[in-house]
């Protein structure tokens, strides 16, 4: 009877309106929390009968309702002033676990995805957001490179774990030597007394060592000798001969050397000592930035080395490529993990948890594992989080469709009410 199906579509309308009201108390709820995507609620009519124009008779078949999270509409983004609070500029998610998760270094934590977190160390180190979330990330080599890691699994994903005690060092592996040498050095009637100087090395103990460098003038125009000396064992590192160039455009640069372990194309010395490998840059044939020879004045200022020795953790930082570096009161930072940006073909099909987290799910498809701006995912950006994706005025407005929908259906029924007693009172 199609007065039944009124009332039946009038309760319909009734739960399908608390359902969208639900869906809108909880994105007003979290218009203040960080990385919140709105929930979205869709009305689908539903036909009974078979449908078709022209029908003599009609029965109301209501309307239902679905739900569903906007995953892929995210929020702006916002500066903080702590260097791990990480977002996202962009498409894709961060790698987390959880609590218990955590304490699984095996690959087999189970895998959640988070749109932005602030992130503290714990009292074991481990980077944690509010909700308990650990980062995940692939560990570092010694070196601060990141080893090849499977891209369409968790296996090589670990916990973020950082040693609050941690000390590092940095072993130098290159010299870089752009002293300047007085061009009025090798002319006729000058001084030979040698130019001398020291460079300061950290061997691969993180203890400080010294080269010992002497160049003396050869007595020929734009010649000098230069000989390296390890002052701690008083090993003989190489004895070289430089000339420069006097042409127009060129002059002041290298022209020659002769030496061992000098390569042409680099333009570095190759130095062993003991079993550390160092590169000694002194520049390339008539290009700037090595060794000059120029003027009556010599000056050191160009010699820079890239060690460092032991010094103690005073900081993180996240870069824009996803690598999570330690920061050393000695000044150097290394690379101690990479945290890779997860993607997924439909983020809206992922299963939502607690804490601004999802998992991965059948509709969602399967997740691949990239670096940070590549690909089609953003870039990372640590003092950064992610704001809540709700439009306050847009759910208010939304707020009163709902109330007044709500209001009509239930209009409806009342109306179906009176009408069946308008019917019952024919028997009278």
């Amino acid at each position: 009877m199609s007065i039944s199906s009124s009332m039946n579509a009038g309760v319909a309308g009734l739960k399908a309106n608390a359902t969208r009201l639900a869906t809108i108390s909880d994105n007003i709820a979290n218009s203040a929390t960080y990385g919140y995507r709105r929930a979205q609620t869709s009305f689908h009519s539903m036909i009974t009968g078979s449908g078709m124009a022209g029908q003599g008779g009609y029965s109301a078949g209501g309307v239902r309702s679905t739900t569903v999270r906007m995953i892929d509409q995210a929020g702006s983004l916002i500066s903080t002033d702590n260097p791990t609070d990480i977002a996202i500029s962009g498409r894709g998610f961060l790698p987390v676990t959880t609590e218990l998760g955590a304490q699984l270094t095996d690959g087999t934590a189970p895998l959640l995805l988070s749109t932005t977190g602030s992130f503290r160390q714990d009292s074991n180190g481990f980077l944690k957001n509010e909700f308990g979330h650990t980062l995940m990330g692939w560990p570092a080599n010694p070196d601060g490179t990141i080893p090849s890691f499977p891209r369409d699994s968790t296996n090589g994903l670990q916990p973020v774990q950082i040693d609050v005690n941690q000390q590092a060092f940095s072993a130098t592996s290159k010299i870089t030597f752009g002293v300047n040498l007085p061009a009025s050095g090798t002319l006729p009637g000058a001084s030979t007394d040698p130019v001398q100087m020291s460079v300061e090395v950290y061997n691969d103990l993180g203890l400080p060592e010294t080269i010992d460098v002497v160049i003396t003038p050869e007595g020929s125009p734009n010649t000098w000798t230069m000989n390296l000396v390890h002052s701690e064992t008083g090993d003989d590192l190489g004895e070289f001969t430089l000339e420069f160039d006097d042409e127009p455009g060129t002059g002041g640069t290298l022209k020659d050397v002769t030496g061992p372990g000098y390569d042409l194309d680099t333009g570095e010395i190759s130095l062993s000592i003991g079993n550390q490998s160092i590169s000694m840059f002194i520049g390339k044939y008539g290009e700037p930035g090595g060794m000059s020879q120029k003027g009556s004045s010599f000056s050191p200022a160009g010699i820079s080395q890239n060690g460092s020795g032991t010094g103690g953790l005073v900081g993180l930082m996240v870069d824009a490529n996803g690598n999570l570096d330690a920061i050393y009161d000695q000044g150097f930072r290394q690379t101690l993990f990479q945290i890779p940006v997860v993607d997924v073909p439909n983020p809206n099909g992922l299963n939502s948890v607690s804490g601004q987290a999802y998992q991965v799910s059948r509709d969602s498809g399967a997740f691949f594992l990239w670096d940070a701006g590549d690909g089609p995912v953003g870039e990372m950006e640590g003092f950064s989080l992610e704001e809540s994706a709700t439009d306050i005025a847009a759910e208010l407005t939304g707020l009163i469709q709902t109330q007044r929908a709500y209001s009509s259906n239930a209009k409806v029924i009342q109306t179906v009410d009176e009408m069946l007693q308008e019917t019952t009172n024919i028997k009278r």
